[in-house]
């Protein structure tokens, strides 16, 4: 079985990751594998250019093929915002979500999408990326305990569920991971076919 290292120290994304990639023969590895990794900098102006170092850097210190993703919200009455900055837009979730639904305080127009992006990074070089994106609206106050993040107040459109309140394996049939992830093995199958083929240990 081929290993592939996910560039995240995330447990929440890891296990997205893993369900969504079950069935490939994929030994799905993350930072925690690679003792003595520090992650770069993520000062990319886009989600594509996030992704491309952050998986650029984990292919290149562990030797091994690497995928990384940069994701967010964006929320058209704040002009996009957090976007690439959604993860550094408070302290912690509920600081992040407060903020958010403080800024819309008073606004009609509550629509918002996640977007993902996810590269993949071997031999010093990407070798692809991949955009998944789901629509919807920011609504009031936070509802579910499942999921992470900003899925507590995010109801994709077609639902009356958040993020936070459908099953993870409902959400991870529609969620933009989850369409980015598509593209991916998608990819790999038809074109990675080095993936096929040992590409030793750490």
């Amino acid at each position: 079985m081929s290993k592939i290292v996910a560039a995240t120290y995330n447990l929440h994304k890891l296990e997205e990751y893993r369900k969504l990639l079950a069935g490939q023969e994929l030994e799905i590895l993350s930072l925690n594998d690679c003792p003595g990794y520090e992650e770069p900098e993520e000062n990319g102006s886009s989600f594509e250019e996030n992704a491309n170092l952050k998986a650029l850097a984990a292919a290149n210190y562990c030797d091994l093929p690497a995928f990384a993703d940069d994701s967010g919200l964006e929320v058209e009455a704040l002009n996009n915002a957090p976007g690439i900055y959604s993860a550094r837009y408070a302290e912690n979730d509920p600081a992040r979500i407060d903020r958010i639904l403080k800024e819309l305080a008073g606004k009609e127009n509550r629509r918002a999408r996640f977007v993902c992006v996810i590269s993949v990074a071997f031999n010093g070089e990407i070798v692809g990326s991949f955009r998944g994106e789901i629509y919807g609206t920011i609504i009031e106050k936070p509802r579910g305990i499942n999921g992470f993040g900003y899925d507590p107040v995010f109801m994709p459109d077609g639902f009356d569920k958040t993020f936070a309140e459908l099953a993870p394996a409902e959400k991870n049939k529609i969620s933009h991971r989850a369409k980015a992830v598509e593209k991916v093995i998608e990819f790999v199958e038809d074109e990675m076919s080095i993936l096929d083929n040992e590409l030793g240990t750490f």
